[in-house]
């Protein structure tokens, strides 16, 4: 931590300001203390937390349950999800409803929803809008 050799992270700073508690990010940048992976878990800077051995096994598995979603809908989502973060509520609402609506127009959600009801495995394009 900067802090230790005298520079103040301000960089890191913006990140973790904006994924825990006020308190908890200055007590953070103020005193340079690590935390430990349950307690990085507990505050929300972490999404998992796994043992070491685990690690390459884990990060292969939640790679192959995002693989196996649609890129466009994927693609959708981050690019909604990183715009409405930083919205007012009702602006984001508003604004996540169009994306909704939109979504709901592209071929990937008339695969998915026709592979559900016929109980089959969606076949999602590939983005860029090709045939494979």
């Amino acid at each position: 931590p900067g802090v230790n050799i005298g520079l103040f992270c301000s960089t890191p700073m913006v990140a973790l300001s904006r994924n825990v508690s006020r308190k908890q990010a200055m007590k953070m940048l103020l005193t340079g203390e690590m935390i430990p992976a349950s307690e990085a878990l507990a505050q929300g800077l972490v999404s998992d937390v796994v043992a070491a051995e685990d690690l390459r096994a884990e990060t292969e598995k939640l790679a192959r349950a995002i693989a196996e979603k649609s890129p466009a809908t994927l693609r959708i989502g981050k690019e909604a999800f990183y715009r409405q973060v930083e919205m007012p509520l009702p602006e984001a609402y508003a604004f996540t409803a169009q994306v909704m609506v939109e979504n709901m127009l592209e071929p990937d959600a008339e695969e998915g929803i026709g592979a559900f009801v016929e109980k089959r495995v969606p076949e999602w394009r590939p983005l860029g809008g090709g045939e494979g």
